[in-house]
């Protein structure tokens, strides 16, 4: 399965954030979204959501060469301010989610060794989510989209505020996630994109452009995307 925009392009009034920019993402891979400040990542990201509407162009899946038009409930949008329902417990919330996601569940864990899994413990997961850090909170909100896993995973700086061991317990799990499902994550740490990434993914100039993915673990890799970016 791919993700294709086509000739896309979204402004703000008279600020371009996209001009007739196009890309293939492709299931199997972990697309890292690299851009300046204000480029315009989580404004992409709410288009492939649906969540916003494009003056130009086209979002669509594409399979066995045919595109077709997607449902908003086939993109898991992580984003980088949590937003979970405050008088409920961790427990209670992902039970909730996984019952009223039933069928779309992929894994037969249940809601405590989901939190287990990426170490919230036994006390913690019955406190209410309004007393969670907001790195626990975002670990809860990005193990919704894992135990669903649609067929497109949108990550917004996801990993930022996890602790070392939570981080490592995640990628395992985005790993993992790969083969279902097209993940696209945005990040500022390109130490992160090159551990992480199969292909890296500029947006720069309301545009999209590739790094070559050979290029990724090269020692000069880091410089030479600051360079891209700081092209004016």
């Amino acid at each position: 399965m791919k993700l294709t925009l086509n000739s896309i392009s979204k402004q703000f009034d008279q600020k371009v954030i996209l001009q007739d920019a196009s890309f293939t993402f492709e299931q199997g891979k972990i697309y890292g979204l690299l851009g300046r400040n204000g480029a315009g990542k989580t404004t992409l990201f709410n288009c492939i959501a649906r969540n916003l509407v494009l003056e130009q162009g086209s979002i669509q899946f594409e399979e066995e060469g045919q595109r077709h038009d997607y449902d908003s409930t086939d993109i898991g949008f992580t984003q980088t301010y949590p937003q979970l329902p405050a008088f409920m417990t961790a427990f209670e919330f992902v039970r909730f989610y996984m019952d009223i996601h039933k069928d779309k569940l992929r894994h037969h864990r249940n809601p405590a060794e989901w939190l287990t899994l990426v170490g919230i413990d036994e006390e913690d997961q019955h406190r209410l989510l309004k007393d969670f850090s907001h790195g626990m909170q975002n670990k809860v909100q990005l193990l919704l989209s894992l135990i669903v896993q649609p067929p497109v995973l949108l990550l917004d700086e996801p990993l930022t505020s996890f602790d070392p061991v939570a981080a490592h317990e995640f990628k395992q799990l985005i790993r993992e996630a790969k083969k279902d499902s097209v993940i696209i994550f945005s990040t500022h740490i390109l130490q992160l994109a090159q551990d992480l990434c199969d292909e890296i993914v500029l947006l720069h100039h309301h545009t999209l452009q590739a790094v070559p993915s050979e290029r990724l673990h090269d020692a000069d890799f880091e410089q030479e995307v600051v360079n891209l970016l700081a092209d004016k």
